[in-house]
């Protein structure tokens, strides 16, 4: 298990006292530069796959590519922005340039959240971060004081339901890039809304998708219904386990997100000692105590399995809610919606007092 430092960046280009980092996992490669505007720099090789120099005098929105064993030029896994697209040049961001208001902003109790979903290139007319927080006022009328925004990552095009993103770092440029997202979370809680956002570690999509390139990200011992599963437990996974808890510290940390939806961690294969997910919550409990804030992880999981939820010290992973769609599909069906699919298990208004009561409806008797 590779340390993770909770309260810095170590993968990708990041400044640490106005200095340039540069740092990737490739733990097969022979050689690795970095391409910035057409010079290329030298990496040296670290323990446990890593390459890392530092270089002075970069800044912000400069274009650079790695080059692995003198091979084709490629994006960098851990791209913080992609402006011209999955296939093209990442750029660099220093994420510390963003100025916050809201320094005091403490999330409500979880228990108290009422969520409204939002999609951000739906919600508004232009989809962008910019024209959301225009309307922050309309939500707050409703008596919203959580939104939960759908994967932003960086994905094909300009607008995607955002399942199929392929750089988990970059905030899709089409919605505003890193900075908006950051400036959208500080209006947000200037407002009192909390800001949940929705992260996906079970796949990445097709398009763009790089990360094979530079290690064994993906393993064959598993399939999911979305393409190549993530390696959390097959050989060199502690690189891989590394990027997505990185991933993790990033929104909490240098966005100040407030929870995680996790989504459909039922389809996260791992059988090491410590499952993926209880490490995640172990190093959020570690950044908590320096933030001093509370953040929330929430698991998608169809298995109705409470050891998502259980507290680890009692054997469980330590997620702090599930997100459970079987009040969606009593409901739907209730409401004369169709009987196909995974909705054939539900009967109506029976099962929707059930899950209004007990959360699951399947929780021991026969499903069909």
């Amino acid at each position: 298990m590779i340390k993770t430092d909770p309260e810095k960046r170590s993968i990708g280009i990041y400044f640490i006292d106005g200095v340039a980092h540069v740092r990737v996992w490739a733990p097969t490669a022979e050689n690795m530069h970095v391409v910035i505007d057409e010079k290329q720099y030298e990496l040296q090789k670290e323990k446990y796959g890593y390459w890392n120099t530092t270089l002075a005098d970069l800044r912000e929105g400069q274009l650079y590519k790695f080059l692995i064993d003198h091979q084709k030029a490629l994006p960098d896994p851990a791209s913080l922005a992609q402006p011209n697209g999955v296939h093209e040049h990442s750029a660099i961001v220093d994420l510390d340039q963003f100025r916050w208001t809201s320094i005091e902003w403490l999330a409500p109790p979880q228990e108290e959240w009422v969520i409204y979903e939002l999609h951000a290139g739906c919600f508004s007319a232009k989809g962008n971060f910019e024209e959301i927080a225009e309307r922050l006022d309309h939500l707050v009328e409703l008596g919203i004081n959580a939104i939960e925004i759908m994967p932003v990552a960086q994905f094909p095009g300009d607008r995607n339901w955002g399942y199929d993103g392929v750089y988990p770092f970059a905030v899709q440029h089409a919605y505003g890039g890193a900075h908006a997202l950051q400036k959208l979370v500080d209006d947000c809680h200037n407002k009192g809304i909390a800001v949940i956002l929705d992260v996906v570690y079970n796949h990445l999509g097709p398009e763009g998708n790089y990360l094979g390139a530079y290690g064994p990200y993906f393993t064959e011992k598993y399939k999911t219904p979305w393409g190549g599963a993530i390696n959390f437990d097959d050989a060199y996974c502690h690189g891989v386990r590394h990027y997505f808890i990185e991933n993790v510290m990033m929104w909490f940390r240098d966005f100040r997100i407030d929870g995680l939806r996790l989504d459909a961690v039922h389809a996260i294969k791992d059988f090491s000692p410590q499952h993926i997910l209880e490490e995640i919550s172990s190093q959020v409990e570690a950044l908590q105590k320096i933030t001093g804030r509370k953040h929330y992880l929430i698991a998608e999981v169809d298995l109705n399995d409470t050891r998502f939820i259980r507290q680890k010290d009692k054997g469980g992973y330590g997620m702090h809610a599930q997100w459970v769609d079987e009040f969606h599909h009593a409901l739907r069906v209730t409401a004369g919606g169709e009987r196909s699919g995974y909705y054939e298990d539900f009967s109506g208004i029976r099962d929707l007092a059930k899950a209004y009561t007990d959360a699951y409806v399947y929780d021991g008797q026969f499903s069909e």
